[in-house]
């Protein structure tokens, strides 16, 4: 299997996972219709399925366009399907979908908010719930709901690849950095973001394990972090409260 990352509107992604042996590709959001016929062009690919993660604009816009070319069924959390693009399969947190996928509950940034596991591939979509160095505003969510959803993706194992919904890596390390990262990895990444940028290439797909080391919200229950975040004794979530919190007044 594989994966296709796509770079959309100013900063999304959007993700192909394509499966060699029985020639079925999965769409996972949708902001614009462009870039994602193309790449499927590119790699001569057949669209299979649609999954969204959540219903806000810069992951569905480009839905219709995508469709108008390449019809596939569209599969979105039923729970609001009241305001996601018309659906074919409504599925619910825990469900297993067509192509490998488990749906995991990451509300916080939405309340319908989902991500999508590939245990075979080793690869976690987020969207905007967990993201590179960071995690995603809290529009209807509170700390709690990005607090739990944190802690279902941390129980997977290491290697686990964290794939975003926004190329945001710069300005959540620039954050990070504030919050007691682990020194050597911080290093590391700093040097290494402006190289991919000037090269093109994505910043999204670091691993769960080098997100431990850098990422606040994954870090919240360690000491220095509370102490950096200005709320010595907190408990985690209330850690990761003070540092969303920063985070919008950054």
């Amino acid at each position: 299997m594989a994966i296709e990352i796509i770079r959309c509107l100013k900063d999304n992604y959007a993700y192909l996972v394509h499966d060699e042996a029985s020639g079925e590709t999965t769409l996972i959001d949708a902001p614009e219709s462009g870039p994602i016929l193309k790449a499927l062009a590119d790699k001569g690919w057949s669209l299979t399925r649609v999954y969204i993660t959540h219903h806000h604009w810069d992951h569905v816009d480009g839905l219709a366009g995508v469709l108008a070319a390449a019809p596939a069924p569209v599969y979105g959390a039923k729970a609001d399907a009241h305001r996601l693009p018309p659906l074919d399969h409504a599925f619910e947190p825990g469900d297993s979908l067509p192509g490998g996928a488990e749906v995991l509950d990451a509300p916080g940034h939405t309340l319908g908010h989902v991500a999508f596991h590939y245990p075979a591939l080793k690869a976690l979509f987020t969207a905007d719930s967990l993201m590179t160095h960071g995690c995603g505003r809290l529009f209807e969510g509170t700390a709690e709901d990005m607090f739990n959803a944190i802690a279902r993706f941390d129980a997977l194992p290491g290697e686990t690849r964290i794939l975003s919904g926004h190329d945001y890596a710069q300005a959540n390390l620039d954050f990070a950095a504030r919050y007691a990262p682990d020194p050597e990895a911080l290093a590391a990444r700093q040097a290494e973001l402006p190289r991919l940028a000037a090269e093109g290439l994505p910043t999204t797909g670091t691993t769960l394990e080098s997100e431990r080391r850098l990422n606040p919200y994954l870090r919240c229950h360690l000491s220095q972090v509370a102490d950096a975040a200005g709320v010595p004794g907190a408990s985690p979530r209330e850690v990761l409260a003070q540092i969303r919190l920063q985070k919008d007044n950054a």
